[in-house]
């Protein structure tokens, strides 16, 4: 040891008597850097409150709490920081999804009598808990190019243009294993899709399952709110991937790729073994009409409860709309069927080619279950109307759907004009085009405006689908020579406020004219309750558009529940099957009570 080490201790010593200047510092202040981390900022309007700060924090420091001005695509939490914990490392800061959460440069906040609880006190919300802070622009954010998540979708291989342009074979071919793990990893798990999804599915749990390689488990997970998983997987609308917290900077969790994923990498034969569960009958009989989406759904919740189950279907097989209104290079029938076969092999009885009101009555229906749930869906094509809409070179959208799935033969001739904007439209004028016809779409809007699925207009630009937006219809005439000629002006877009809708408002003195072979309207389609009789009937109110029901699809005959596309109005996949299931757990709670 030598003399320093000795005397060292005592070099301390000779700082006890000088002034502490910490003091002076708080009192009088003293400027940070400008890109000091100082206490936090957080902006109310990006924030979503998916807790990745919270995940992400080291000393356990933010806690999401619920705050009162929750938005859509929210959680309707708040990140609220403890400064007694914080290290100001700004991880949550370089990990903030929207891009939210930052840091002042103001470092210090004196209390005047700290007598009461210090934890409560250096507690806040940011972005709530307004501080003198707020307005200060300096301080630390996200330096530009730095990211700790992965901000793009991991690519979906699909065919080509060319190689579908004459086919049906399903043009998206599914992830890998090794894709599928990498886009699961993107994953925050901050759950906000859950609460978008229409049948709630538990999405961060199976896309988790995706990650760790359990299939089972994710199947498992799927299953517990949506028996059409294999369906989803393809064709859903995905309301989940609007809100996910990557889309606010990057690009959402293909959630719905994941979905079909867990599905293909099981084989039919697996499903029961994996999805096994014990049915105890309850004696008690429930009859769906219609084996659609919502029906099917219903159908399997009803049966894992215990009651026995008969589906009363017209055509000759099963699927409603998604047989009979989707093309099968969106959803080959082989992954259609493998969804149905699983819900029938557990018992549930379906009658193929049976028609209510013809082959059997509605009142007898009625009598014979106890109790009986509609959901026939939507298959009653809207007509143009416009002069001329009742010419035979006229056929619907949905017809031409049909009778492609039905292997009933097309003739469109060469030139075809689709009138529509939705995806049954964007169905029928692809499907056209692979019959081998030059299609032209005629949209009353504009392009912007259209309720089509944004993948399958650009899958329709892409497959040379020719595309006249703010085209109004006002005649179409049958040519002489052969095949018809069909009418339109131009419309200017007219806005009128309070969040409507621009209207089309046709510009005076324009007329243009397309010829074509066939016209395919697509603008809609409605109910038929022909089919309907008797004193169930009766006793069942009906609105303008629908039957009326509460919230659970419970009719005013209570014996009588609907679901699907004639409910809900929303007209897709999932959101019939999420009615099936609400209306089944419905029906349970009616006859067990």
């Amino acid at each position: 040891m030598n003399l320093r080490d000795l005397l060292s201790p005592l070099y301390v010593w000779k700082r006890a008597f000088e002034k502490p200047y910490s003091i002076n510092t708080l009192k009088h202040g003293r400027e940070a850097a400008p890109g000091y981390r100082g206490f936090h900022k957080n902006d109310a309007e990006k924030c979503i409150g998916c807790g990745t700060c919270a995940e992400i924090c080291q000393n356990a420091t933010i806690d999401m709490v619920p705050v009162s001005d929750a938005k859509d695509g929210d959680s309707g939490l708040r990140p609220r920081v403890d400064y007694g914990k914080c290290c100001w490392c700004a991880l949550c800061v370089d990990i903030c999804p929207t891009g939210s959460l930052t840091m002042s440069n103001a470092y210090t906040w004196v209390e005047e009598g700290l007598d009461l609880d210090v934890r409560e006190t250096y507690c806040y919300i940011p972005g709530v808990d307004k501080k003198d802070w707020d307005d200060n622009n300096l301080g630390y954010v996200r330096p530009e190019g730095y990211e700790l998540l992965h901000l793009d979708r991991v690519p979906m291989p699909h065919l080509n243009p060319e190689e579908r342009a004459n086919s049906f074979i399903e043009l998206v071919k599914g992830y890998s294993r090794e894709l599928a793990k990498r886009e699961a990893d993107r994953c925050i798990q901050c759950g906000i899709c859950t609460a978008t999804c229409p049948a709630h599915m538990n999405i961060p749990a199976y896309i988790k399952a995706v990650r760790e390689d359990d299939i089972e488990a994710g199947l498992k997970f799927l299953y517990e709110t949506n028996p059409l998983p294999g369906v989803c997987g393809r064709i859903c609308t995905r309301r989940c991937e609007d809100v996910c917290a990557l889309a606010h900077r990057g690009e959402a969790i293909s959630i719905r790729w994941l979905k079909r994923y867990l599905t293909d990498c099981v084989e039919s034969e697996k499903y029961r073994e994996i999805l096994s569960s014990e049915i105890v009958a309850n004696d008690k009989k429930i009859a769906i009409i219609g084996a659609g989406a919502g029906g099917l759904s219903a159908a399997y919740y009803l049966r894992l409860m215990g009651y026995e189950v008969e589906i009363f279907e017209q055509n000759h097989a099963a699927g409603g709309m998604l047989r009979y209104g989707i093309p099968e290079y969106r959803l080959p029938y082989d992954k259609l069927d493998k969804d149905i076969d699983f819900i029938l092999s557990l018992g549930v009885k379906i009658h193929l080619n049976t028609c209510i009101g013809r082959d059997i009555t509605f009142d007898g229906l009625y009598s014979a279950f106890d109790s009986v749930f509609i959901s026939t869906g939507l298959f009653e094509p809207y007509r143009i109307g416009i002069k001329g809409d009742d010419h035979v070179a006229v056929i619907s959208g949905l017809k031409l759907l049909s009778d492609v799935t039905n292997s009933i033969p097309v003739e469109l001739g060469k030139k075809v004009i689709v009138v529509g904007g939705g995806n049954v439209a964007m169905d029928a004028a692809r499907t056209a085009k692979r019959l081998g016809a030059d299609v032209t779409v005629l949209y009353r809007r504009r392009e912007i405006d259209m309720p089509a699925d944004r993948e399958e207009i650009a899958e329709a630009f892409e497959e040379g689908i020719n595309f006249v937006f703010q085209a109004v219809p006002l005649e179409i005439e049958d040519l002489s020579t052969g095949g018809i000629r069909f009418v339109y002006c131009m419309a200017k877009m007219v806005d009128h406020g309070d969040g409507k809708r621009p209207h089309p408002i046709p510009i005076e003195g324009s007329r243009e004219t397309l010829d074509a072979d066939t016209v395919t309207s697509a603008i809609g389609q409605g109910m038929n309750f022909q089919w309907m009789d008797g004193e169930a009937k009766a006793n069942i109110s009906f609105g303008k558009w629908n039957i009326e029901a509460d919230r659970w699809g419970q009719t005013s005959d209570h014996k009588i529940f609907i679901g699907g596309d004639m409910f809900n109005r929303t007209a897709d996949a999932v959101t019939a099957i999420a009615d099936g299931n609400r209306s089944a757990r419905a029906i349970d709670k009616f006859l067990s009570p």
